[in-house]
């Protein structure tokens, strides 16, 4: 971070009268029917608003219902008027950023008396490109089967405001998409003849002026990236330029990060790159490398791209065999010094696979290089710099599986997936493989790309602390590597009456999760339980096979039940939620993605139970890496890492169930490790205070039902 003498003076947001704006008899008491002063709601602005005048590093758990949107927005709205900067506001979750866009930011306005600009930027991927759809519709041939299709998004395209995917009224299929979205090597900037309807440009000018920019975790990190290799704090990247970041929902970060700066390969990816620069069939030759080679001095090199790109294909193939032979029966394995004489042939493979992409993307960079200056206006130069950018990361990928144990602050590893059924008729095999590279720690990352170069950045969520503090998550996001004087930490706690409104209860009775009884039992007990709740209950699972085994099970032992008992996997994860939310008596089975950011106020839930805690299951090669590096330095995994990522999930799981100050239920977790175990206090120590129970399953189901219905 810059010396202080070079930083701006800014003019400093007044923390009460900040708070005065949501307090009793202030704006929001008389524009809000029903008006309730919460305390702990107006202290955690103030604390925002301290945060962002003394350019602190901020670290604010607020409970569920502390109503933290209003917290940091007000605050960033004041401080971004005053001092003429920006402020981005970075979630996890769509459903928030609608929130955040269409009701909370609106009603900010009013409660503060001012006008202010805000704008939701999504990643240039998710908005139509006018001149690739120009193109796309004056080469139908390249779209077999999806002409229908690319004539509706033209049609509409024309009379749309924003251009963006998520205004489409149907879902474009993945492949049409990719062909007419923007993409930054495809822009041809103010050359492109559609430069003046260009929707990327208009969102990006609304940003250039906006006060506060909603993006998603993704975005933001693709921004970061940028500044990070070369583009700078000053200047716009992907973003323009700004120096205060709120996090919301920040629990998630380490993993949105993770996932942005991981790479992966797979033969899909590969094959529908190189078809669209190069494909041969009886006996004619089509795709973009056949148009650039007709305007190159360099055409004879074209000559070359049947050969390379079968042996490409080749080369793919084998990489999947040997990828198979591998696995066996397993579904991931890490590239690690355990395994590596083991990898020896598919390490040949991928040496197979590398040269000859390496020789694809050196005939592809020939061909364009020999083309003047003149003609690089043509469409096909610009789809193919975009092609040969991800053919060359590729190129990249394979060749440090090659030289892996030089790159040790990085995961390799194979995964085996499964096709959906409707896609095995064209794909030929079910089973595909995919090839990650994931960074082991991205706690340097962000302190480098967010941390250090930022002046404020307010980090917020129901769950960010583990048992009774924060280090947890500061040490994994890279918080604790700034420096201490910058940091400060607070916790807001809900101010729901839990004590009178939540039971807790675990059967004394379960066998514990590693003994051979225990689906047994679960699946005694979840009929039970449901009946004593009239249904109402989402029942949350680490496992899709002890599910499915208990969904069966539990539907076939109470067939006078008169609601609807729906898994996941049934349908969209979102008509489901919304079944659920509808249907009063309804009961849904649910794994990893119901754990978090699921919204069920008022009688649809009533019972929410957690079947055993959410520790991650140790054949994840990312999990189990880190796990080894803190053994390695002389920690304790389990104690470092899996208890405390286990309790983040718990609370989240928790969290589903109270959502308003009138909602009442119970938390039934079926795994008495939590009592029995030493660890288990953590997770007791980081839940609300209620009452609790722990008892036989027999007991527990009357004392449910008369705590619900009593």
């Amino acid at each position: 971070m810059e010396d202080s003498e070079d930083k701006i003076e800014h003019k400093l947001v007044n923390e009460a009268e900040a708070g005065g704006y949501i307090s009793q008899g202030g704006p929001l008491s008389k524009i809000s029917d029903s008006f309730e002063e919460r305390p702990v709601q107006v202290e955690l602005l103030e604390k925002i608003v301290k945060a962002l005048n003394q350019n602190k590093i901020a670290v604010f758990e607020a409970g569920t219902g502390v109503g933290k949107s209003y917290s940091y927005l007000i605050p960033s709205a004041l401080w971004a008027l005053l001092n003429h900067e920006k402020i981005i506001v970075s979630t996890g979750t769509i459903n928030l950023q609608q929130q955040l866009c269409e009701k909370d930011l609106p009603a900010v306005e009013k409660i503060i008396g001012k006008k202010f600009k805000y704008v939701l930027m999504k990643g240039r991927q998710n908005y139509i490109c006018m001149r690739r759809l120009n193109d796309a519709a004056s080469i139908l041939d390249l779209f077999e089967g999806e002409t229908e299709e690319l004539k509706k998004i033209a049609e509409w395209a024309q009379n749309s405001d924003t251009g963006s995917k998520s205004d489409l009224t149907f879902m474009p299929s993945e492949s049409v998409w990719t062909k007419v979205n923007s993409e930054s090597d495809a822009c041809m900037g103010k050359k492109c003849p559609f430069f003046g309807e260009c929707f990327v440009m208009k969102i990006r000018k609304e940003a250039a002026s906006a006060n506060l920019i909603i993006v998603n975790h993704h975005l933001l990190f693709a921004d970061i990236e940028s500044r990070l290799n070369g583009a700078g704090y000053e200047d716009a990247a992907v973003l323009p330029p700004y120096r205060h970041i709120i996090f919301d929902e920040a629990h998630g970060i380490e993993n949105a990060a993770t996932s942005f700066f991981s790479e992966s390969v797979n033969r899909f990816k590969l094959n529908k790159l190189i078809n669209q620069m190069y494909r041969h069939r009886k006996n004619s030759e089509s795709g973009h490398l056949c148009s650039l080679a007709i305007l190159s001095s360099n055409e004879e090199k074209a000559g070359d791209a049947f050969d390379v790109t079968n042996k490409i294909k080749l080369a793919m193939t084998n990489v999947e065999i040997a990828s198979k032979d591998l696995l066996q029966n397993e579904y991931t394995m890490r590239l690690y010094d355990a395994t590596a004489r083991n990898f020896g042939p598919l390490l040949v493979a991928i040496g197979e696979l590398t040269r000859a992409l390496g020789s694809f993307t050196g005939i592809v960079r020939e061909i364009m290089e020999g083309i003047d200056e003149d003609d690089k206006d043509a469409p096909c130069y610009y789809e193919s710099k975009v092609i040969l950018r991800h053919l060359e990361s590729y190129v990249i990928l394979l060749k440090n599986f090659s030289v892996w144990d030089e790159k040790r602050d990085d995961v390799f590893w194979i995964q085996k997936k499964r096709l959906p059924p409707d896609m095995v008729q064209n794909a030929g095999d079910a089973e595909y493989v995919i090839l990650t590279q994931t960074p082991l720690d991205i706690s340097h990352l962000m302190n480098e790309g967010v941390f250090e170069p930022m002046e404020s950045v307010i980090c917020t969520s129901a769950t960010l602390k583990t048992g009774r503090d924060f280090s947890y998550w500061m040490r994994r996001t890279g918080v604790s590597l700034a420096g201490e004087e910058r940091i400060i930490k607070g916790e807001f706690p809900s101010p729901f009456p839990y004590n009178k409104n939540m039971l807790f209860a675990v059967p004394n009775d379960a066998p514990l999760p590693d003994n051979i009884q225990f689906q047994q039992y679960v699946e005694m007990a979840l009929p039970r339980l449901i009946q004593a709740a009239a249904g109402r209950t989402l029942v949350l699972f680490t496992s899709y096979e002890s599910l499915k085994s208990a969904y069966r099970t539990t539907v076939a032992s109470m067939p006078g039940f008169p609601g609807r008992v729906m898994k996941q996997g049934d349908d969209d994860n979102a008509k489901l939620l919304e079944a659920f939310k509808k249907e009063n008596e309804s009961v849904l089975f649910a794994t990893d993605s119901f754990w978090q950011g699921v919204d069920i106020p008022g009688e649809s839930l009533s019972q929410v139970i957690i079947v055993k805690l959410p520790f991650t299951v140790p054949n994840d090669p990312v999990f189990v890496a880190r796990a080894e590096a803190i053994e390695k330095r002389g920690g304790s995994s389990f104690m470092e890492l899996s208890v405390p990522e286990a309790v983040i999930k718990f609370r989240q799981g928790i969290g589903r169930l109270i959502r308003r100050s009138d909602d009442k239920g119970v938390v039934v977790v079926l795994d008495r490790r939590i009592y029995e175990k030493k660890y288990g206090s953590i997770f007791i120590a980081s839940m609300p205070d209620c009452k609790k129970a722990y008892e036989p399953v027999s007991e527990l189901s009357r004392r449910i039902n008369s705590f619900i219905f009593g």
